[in-house]
């Protein structure tokens, strides 16, 4: 019963996020872009990103199409980084890859991360997995475009 519970939060926190995506706004105003597409069943994640002057993410806007759980990342994922360095959100991408594959390390890491934390219930289904990175993919994208000599 209580496992039940827990499966109804995590699903409902994605199902908030699929339903009220957070910064779904095009920026008119950004630093770079990531893009990710999984040619498996089309989903699609596009990414732009402001920095400050110390490299800091100021502000995100993400659009995408595909299913709930690429989208909620994707929604989850623009919260996580607002006001994190580069290096900051690599390891955060890291921890939650490392998430995925069952380390518990990770997801503790994770639990003070957010809604992050939620998309713990994804590794239940393997299949799902490359959904819910795939929006991570997207910053890794826009942040390999960033020379080593802009980042902080």
């Amino acid at each position: 019963m209580a496992l039940e519970r827990l499966d109804d939060l995590y699903r409902d926190a994605i199902l908030d996020h699929r339903r009220n995506p957070r910064n779904a706004t095009k920026l008119e105003d950004f630093d770079t872009t990531g893009d990710a597409v999984n040619p498996f069943c089309g989903d699609e994640i596009h990414l732009r990103l402001k920095r400050d002057d110390q490299g800091r993410i100021t502000a995100v806007g993400l659009q995408g199409e595909g299913c709930s759980i690429n989208q909620a990342s994707g929604s989850m994922l623009t919260e996580a980084i607002k006001g994190k360095t580069p290096q900051e959100i690599r390891e955060l991408t890291d921890q939650l890859r490392k998430m995925m594959q069952g380390d518990p390390d990770a997801e503790a890491y994770l639990n003070s991360a957010g809604d992050l934390r939620n998309l713990v219930g994804v590794r239940e289904y393997p299949i799902r997995i490359k959904c819910a990175l795939l929006p991570w993919s997207a910053m890794g994208d826009a942040l390999s475009k960033i020379s080593e000599k802009e980042l902080p």
